[in-house]
């Protein structure tokens, strides 16, 4: 799946739709922001995250940042890989620097996301 059939959130997460799961990362301009990724803090499998409320950190050289949840529902997977190699989000933050995956809470929440061309804007300046 391309960058432009993602959906966004302002503050620079992305989530990808397969059904009822949803994959959720941060964007290639949120990891140059953030410069070299050394710790990712992420919930756990059956948490529940509501959209656009913090459910982890991401830890770089130069700062800490919250994560915010792009829809509702229940984590049901975490990417173990980030745990031992973080700096896969500065590598690839769209295939292995993936963060968690959960089950939709609520489908229409992403209609609240911005599409590919509606957050171009936001990196551009």
């Amino acid at each position: 799946m391309s960058v432009e059939q993602l959906k966004y959130t302002k503050e620079h997460e992305w989530i990808r739709v397969e059904g009822e799961i949803a994959t959720m990362g941060i964007t290639d301009y949120a990891q140059g922001e953030l410069g070299d990724v050394v710790f990712v803090e992420l919930p756990g499998v059956g948490t529940k995250i509501n959209q656009m409320q913090p459910f982890g950190t991401i830890e770089a050289v130069k700062t800490v940042a919250d994560l915010f949840a792009p829809v509702s529902g229940e984590v049901i997977e975490i990417n173990a890989l980030i745990e031992s190699s973080p700096a896969i989000v500065n590598s690839d933050p769209y295939g292995q620097g993936w963060f968690i995956k959960i089950k939709i809470a609520d489908k229409s929440e992403l209609k609240s996301l911005l599409s590919y061309n509606e957050y171009l804007p936001l990196i551009k300046g």
